[in-house]
């Protein structure tokens, strides 16, 4: 008896006995990766500094692994963004123009953190950012700092938090004190056949 007792007794002192390991960036970007394609709709409130109100907007995302990912405003005004690769596309009305991503850094930056967490992409966060996760599976937040000097001098961070596989709010924090929350809810398979007409 007073064997098993101080036997039960190394097994609860020995660290890390019970505990469980920390959810962290290669758990959650391996959870992430799983989503090849998806769609969402979203709500942006932005605050910057100069203005007395905030500014909101509201829209479409989607995103195709490896490297597409699409943006599109539809209030107040229509405008979408769209990057493949290296190149993004922005059009207003029947304008519209592409330009390398990487000729905007800041606009770079963040296109690669949200793209890069959407796909599960964990060598390019880690090539761009400190990355810090917290939280568990079932709901988690990363907080992505870019890892270059001059980019930091742009962007602060960017937060992302979620639920499994999905993201589910997005804080961007720029260095001159703008900031803006998106929150996105994903489409549905069920609701999008449910809304697309039938052909016969």
């Amino acid at each position: 008896m007073a064997r098993l007792t101080a036997l039960v007794a190394v097994a609860l002192l020995a660290p890390g006995a019970h505990a469980q390991a920390a959810f962290d960036l290669p758990q959650l970007t391996t959870l992430l990766a799983k989503v090849k394609s998806s769609e969402a709709v979203f709500t942006e409130t932005r605050m910057v500094s100069i203005l007395a109100q905030t500014l909101e907007s509201s829209g479409r995302l989607s995103f195709t692994a490896p490297d597409t990912f699409v943006r599109e405003t539809l209030k107040p005004r229509q405008e979408k963004m769209a990057v493949v690769g290296n190149n993004v596309t922005l059009s207003s009305g029947s304008r519209s123009r592409t330009v390398p991503l990487d000729s905007v850094p800041e606009a770079a930056i963040i296109v690669e953190a949200l793209r890069g967490t959407l796909t599960g992409n964990r060598q390019v966060l880690e090539r761009h950012f400190g990355a810090t996760v917290s939280g568990s599976s079932q709901r988690w937040v990363l907080e992505l700092v870019p890892t270059e000097p001059r980019l930091r001098e742009l962007v602060s961070f960017v937060q992302l938090s979620g639920q499994q596989a999905l993201v589910r709010e997005v804080t961007i924090a720029m260095a001159d004190g703008d900031r803006s929350v998106m929150k996105i809810a994903p489409v549905l398979a069920a609701s999008r056949s449910a809304s697309t007409p039938a052909t016969n």
